[in-house]
């Protein structure tokens, strides 16, 4: 049975030494660290790889794995997120999803997927998860 976790984070997104820039395209990778608010209340660290276009701006795709930490639903524990988004004028496609077998403590044997929502600069998220 599927359970919902909604709320809001802050990410601080950190350069690891300056963007490869030739070809039309610039390759990168940051350090990420976020604090989690709502249901899903702890941080996570991780790393991200980046691309984009230098003729286009928002044209862009990312990688990431990020190892969250805290507390879900008053469950202590943690588990591992990977991150695929691509984006273009023409919109976003991301794919966020838990790392099967990632789960700790409490959290062992979680599964499901993470949405992000930004308005206004901010960063809401919507859990989709399951436990056993």
């Amino acid at each position: 049975m599927s359970q919902q976790a909604h709320g809001s984070f802050d990410v601080t997104l950190t350069p690891s030494g300056k963007p490869d820039e030739r070809d039309g395209s610039a390759l990168g990778a940051m350090t990420l660290a976020k604090v989690f608010h709502g249901d899903l209340d702890g941080t996570s660290a991780g790393t991200m790889l980046t691309a984009s276009s230098t003729a286009t701006p928002g044209s862009a795709a990312y990688v990431a794995v990020e190892r969250f930490e805290g507390t879900l639903g008053g469950r202590k524990g943690a588990f591992a997120l990977v991150h695929r988004g691509v984006m273009s004028a023409a919109g976003r496609d991301l794919s966020i999803t838990i790392v099967p077998d990632s789960g700790s403590g409490d959290l062992k044997g979680i599964s499901g997927t993470l949405t992000i929502d930004i308005r206004d600069g901010k960063h809401f998220y919507d859990l989709s998860y399951a436990l056993p």
